[in-house]
């Protein structure tokens, strides 16, 4: 039995058929038992009333056994050959007037079995107690044929209850594995490499859940083939264009097309430097995305990466006539970081924004302690990004508008490099812009972790 559906019916099946006889004994049991005991309630009342007549004519209990089976109703005896239930009678003084149920004529009887008996009244007052054995009556005919039609009603619904059983299985297991059916073949189709494969959600259960995370993982499965589509064809337009420059260069001076001239050299080696440290960045990147990117921990205070940063862009800043502002709500905390990939960090930041911030512009580098920990941010004057341009902004090699392309130099994988290199300090870093007021990006490094 391979199919699932098959054995969820079969399960469903054998527990609804070993309910309904569990069921259906305990009924017949309990069925059988009460009406037995109801019988033999009705006869021991009906036993009580013909010896209350009979004290009620002679005034005593003397010759009470003969007049008695002698007035016996036959009804009451069962059928022929049964084995009868005794019965004893006791006087008023708890002493046995009749043989049976265990006792003798002048037996004492126990102040139990005088309790459980049946109370004999004439005129109002209590002559004596009828105590039946502790046995069941045999049935009349007419009562074994209601026991017997009772017994017949049971079993057929047993049998229509095990039917409705098998319906139901076959239902509510065709119900639960129907989503497993559409997600086999959608996960069989993922693998053929259709990632465009979703699952309809039918419920809010755990099956439900796991339609919800196949959705979410094809989705994901899909955009990452995408972006890695897409950064590899933005790899190979990257690495291109300085290599053609440098071929061309290379083979213009070789041919003698263009002098060896030290101009003609320092373009060569200008492009193999941008090739060489868009390398590095691409470098950097594979080993975030492994987990390998090497970060050396140690006490590194906030206020002096800021403060170093800005004098590495000192020079910069003047000849593109960009302030450079620091704004530092001391006291901030030392906090464990990297100082070489924090300042790494940074200075793709400072390059982004610089690169951005026209001329008169002003780049504010801020620092301040909250709740979350130490926010680093590094405000621009630009021209600012569209606000659906900000989830994006970290991806590598994206291109946002016109204002912010790289057509200038930058490799388009600083900001990604960043967000690796925050993310492996255990922080956050976020983007923040308004049109026409410049890009403030927001770095949150918590004080431990």
């Amino acid at each position: 039995m391979r199919s699932i559906t098959l054995k969820l019916i079969a399960g469903f099946v054998v527990i609804g058929l070993i309910s309904i006889a569990m069921i259906v004994l305990l009924a017949r049991w309990n069925t059988r038992t009460e009406f037995t005991r109801f019988v033999s309630d009705r006869r021991g009342s009906d036993l009580g009333t013909t010896l209350a007549e009979y004290y009620t004519r002679t005034g005593s209990w003397a010759g009470v056994k003969g007049a008695f089976d002698q007035q016996l109703d036959p009804a009451q005896q069962g059928p022929p050959g049964a084995p009868r239930p005794t019965f004893t009678l006791a006087g008023t003084d708890g002493k046995a007037v009749l043989e049976g149920a265990g006792f003798r004529v002048g037996d004492s009887i126990p102040g139990s079995a005088l309790a459980a008996g049946f109370p004999i009244k004439a005129d109002g007052k209590i002559v004596g107690t009828l105590i039946m054995e502790r046995m069941p009556f045999p049935n009349t005919p007419r009562e074994a044929e209601f026991l017997k039609r009772t017994n017949l009603w049971f079993l057929y619904s047993a049998l229509g209850a095990s039917v409705v059983a098998l319906l139901l299985g076959i239902l509510l297991s065709r119900s639960l594995t129907r989503p497993i059916r559409e997600l086999t073949r959608a996960t069989h189709a993922v693998s053929e490499g259709d990632l465009s494969q979703q699952v309809p959600v039918r419920s809010r259960d755990e099956l439900g859940e796991l339609a919800k995370a196949f959705n979410r993982m094809s989705s994901e499965l899909a955009r990452s083939v995408n972006v890695r589509r897409q950064m590899t064809a933005d790899i190979a337009h990257e690495l291109r264009t300085p290599l053609s420059l440098i071929l061309g260069h290379a083979e213009a001076v070789h041919d003698g097309v263009l002098p060896p001239s030290p101009e003609n050299f320092e373009i060569i080696r200008e492009e193999a430097g941008r090739l060489e440290h868009l390398i590095d960045d691409l470098r950097t990147l594979s080993l975030a995305d492994a987990g390998e990117l090497s970060i050396s921990l140690q006490p590194t205070s906030p206020q002096r990466l800021l403060e170093e940063v800005v004098s590495l862009y000192h020079y910069q800043a003047q000849r593109k006539r960009v302030t450079l502002d620091i704004q530092i709500r001391p006291p901030l905390p030392d906090l464990p970081l990297d100082p070489g990939r924090m300042t790494q960090v940074l200075t793709n930041i400072l390059d982004n924004a610089l690169r951005h911030t026209p001329e008169g512009g002003t780049i504010t580098l801020a620092g301040q302690l909250t709740s979350a920990g130490v926010e680093l941010s590094i405000r621009d004057s630009g021209a600012g990004l569209q606000p659906e341009d900000l989830d994006r902004i970290f991806d590598r090699f994206y291109r946002a508008d016109a204002a912010r392309h790289r057509g200038d130099g930058g490799s388009g994988l600083g900001l990604a490099i960043a967000r690796s290199i925050v993310q492996a300090h255990g922080g956050t870093i976020r983007a923040e812009t308004l049109p026409d007021q410049g890009l403030t990006i927001t770095i949150t490094i918590p004080e431990s972790r």
